[in-house]
């Protein structure tokens, strides 16, 4: 007995003695030793008031850095009650799981005030399919793909997030290529061959009556272009990028806005930054309001660059106090026509105004100089100088206004303009209302002629700024060019596929132009404030908001004058610039060629409304 429990003391000595040489070895492989005793000498010559607290400190800044765990898709509510996604992301943190930020997305769809029933049935089905894939590829593809990657490592992140959308946008080209060659191999029966009909016999043409002039045919417009094609789930790939970078600054403990400015100028942060000059929409007289008028889709207010953001805002909120009387105080009348109509569209009611999804009022008007002299009359009511306190700009929309049974734009209930008339109009707009310094999409994107006009008339007067008529960011990025349709301006969004790499490339190449960037948001607006973050980080001129009475947007607000105490508490907040229009003629542009590289001289600005004109 006694032998046997001696061997099995001395068995028991050896294993501790290995498990006591095992642990060493693995603390001194870690650094463990040296490192507590430097930790415990600084905590005794510190003295902390809380000293596990102190510990507890500096032990997590040895700790491995943060990788993602999972990712979760959800499909929630936006701003309107319509489904879009949400995203949010796991990260192991300290050996634990731990839920660090959620981000909600809107959908691409654009909102109709007055659709057809059959056409808001068939949208709906498309925007939920759109989500369902999203919310799939979130929580089955991307949250392998991400599985252990750093949040802080954006640009890697986004390379991944890009081949993943690739191989899906091959995948269905492949299984739409093999459906199709199922087709074409099925056996199908010719249909007989039918004879065309005789000619008909020439007919004799009528003798022109003397004195009737030959009527002029005017030049047939371009058919509209499909649309590009949105690729169902691709808003997983902007939302998943978006949720990483939000990840990385809440653990790196600062705002997004800083994480952005890093990434777009080389991972360093820009001693100052700008704050993004306001585009409020106040008024909508577009196809949809109740009066004649269809021009004006957005009337949008611009408080003058020299303003703080906080003044900026508290200028346009007594702005739309004064506008939203107008619903119950009618608009000065129209004087009546010969037939005695006073000018509503036929089935509605002579209302004037309702709220709309963007906040903004819409005005019942027949006119184009109502609602911007309802804004005059609101100024001087205020003491504000329209021009000098506030600006304007107006978002034409005119994809919406062409007629195609007649081929020109129905720029009011009744009134047909051609394409060369509306340059006339724009210019004659801007003549009379020097105040408007920005139009919005004034064409659709195929009438390429009538872009270089306006460009041409006023790209010294004013921004012409492409929308709705510019291709998506891919598209952008993937030809390099920003010329077509000519302008001095874009209206960028993310949505869709766009990752944040991909917004600081399109910036870049929107400033290399000299043109201004002007960061716009989807309709479907969600309950998330980072598109602030967006527009301050990657230094945009303009921010695109809706007024300022929705939950969705007022949140917004608040973001901008948040960012703007911090960057004055932080003394990094950058004065904004006057208005500058950067217009290049096409004579310039022909001699500058013919110069093969020889630089001249830009013109002096003009001021107050600067112009630089590139030779």
């Amino acid at each position: 007995m006694g032998e046997d429990s001696g061997s099995r003391s001395s068995g028991t000595a050896r294993e501790l003695r290995k498990l006591k040489q095992q642990a060493m070895e693995y603390y001194q492989e870690n650094g463990v030793p040296r490192r507590l005793e430097e930790l415990l000498n600084s905590t005794f010559y510190l003295q902390p008031a809380d000293v596990y607290g102190h510990l507890a400190n500096c032990f997590s800044k040895l700790a491995k850095p943060p990788t993602i765990c999972r990712i979760v898709g959800k499909s929630i509510l936006d701003g309107l009650g319509l489904p879009t996604l949400q995203v949010e992301i796991f990260c192991t943190v300290q050996n634990f799981p731990k839920s660090i930020c959620s981000v909600v997305v809107p959908t691409h769809f654009e909102v109709h005030e007055n659709a057809l029933p059959e056409l808001a049935e068939a949208e709906e089905a498309e925007r939920n399919q759109a989500v369902s894939t999203a919310v799939q590829w979130v929580n089955r593809s991307l949250t392998e793909e991400l599985q252990g990657v750093e949040p802080s490592s954006q640009v890697d992140v986004d390379h991944t997030l890009r081949t993943f959308f690739a191989n899906k946008v091959q995948e269905e080209k492949e299984k739409k290529e093999l459906e199709k060659n199922l087709e074409n191999s099925t056996v199908s029966i010719p249909a007989p061959v039918i004879p065309p009909p005789p000619p008909a016999p020439p007919t004799k043409k009528k003798p022109q009556k003397q004195g009737r002039k030959e009527t002029l045919t005017e030049k047939p417009i371009i058919p509209a272009e499909p649309a590009e094609p949105v690729f169902y789930g691709s808003m997983a790939i902007g939302a998943v990028s978006l949720a990483v970078a939000k990840t990385s600054a809440i653990l790196g403990n600062r705002p997004l806005y800083l994480n952005i400015a890093s990434l777009k100028h080389g991972q360093e942060e820009p001693a100052l930054l700008t704050m993004p000059l306001l585009m409020v929409a106040l008024i909508s007289c577009g196809k949809s309001s109740p009066g004649k008028l269809n021009l004006m889709k957005e009337v949008i207010c611009i408080p003058h660059p020299g303003l703080t953001t906080r003044q900026g805002v508290e200028m346009l909120l007594e702005i739309q106090k004064h506008v939203n009387r107008t619903a119950d105080t009618p608009l000065p009348p129209k004087a009546e026509t010969k037939k005695g109509h006073n000018g509503n569209k036929k089935g509605q009611q002579p209302i004037t105004g309702k709220m709309t999804h963007l906040g903004c009022l819409t005005v019942n008007c027949d006119t184009i100089e109502q609602p911007l002299l309802l804004l005059q009359g609101i100024c001087a009511s205020l003491e504000l100088e329209l021009g000098t306190d506030l600006h304007l700009a107006i978002n034409c929309a005119g994809h919406e206004l062409m007629d195609y049974s007649r081929g020109k734009y129905e720029v009011a209930m009744g009134t047909y303009k051609n394409a060369a008339e509306m340059v006339d109009l724009y210019v004659d707009l801007i003549s009379k209302y020097p105040a408007i310094i920005a139009l919005i999409d004034p064409f659709r994107k195929e009438d390429s002629e009538q872009w270089d006009s306006i460009y041409n008339a006023l790209g010294s007067r004013c921004y012409i700024i492409a929308g709705t008529a510019s291709k998506s960011i891919s598209k952008l990025l993937e030809c390099g060019d920003i010329s077509i349709p000519r302008s001095n301006g874009r209206i960028i969004k993310h949505t869709d596929q766009t990752t944040m790499s991909d917004l600081v490339e399109i910036t870049n190449l929107i400033d290399s132009k000299k043109h201004i960037t002007v960061l716009g948001s989807p309709d479907g607006e969600a309950t998330d404030d980072s598109l602030v973050d967006l527009a301050v980080g990657l230094s945009v001129r303009f921010i695109k908001l809706g007024g300022p009475s929705r939950g969705e947007w007022v949140m917004k607000y608040n973001r901008l004058l948040t960012i703007e105490e911090e960057l004055v508490q932080n003394g990094t907040l950058g004065p904004n610039e006057e208005h500058v229009f950067f217009y290049v003629n096409e004579e310039a542009e022909k001699a500058l060629e013919a110069a093969a590289g020889e630089l001249l001289e830009p013109v002096e600005p003009i001021f107050p409304t600067e112009v630089v004109e590139e030779p």
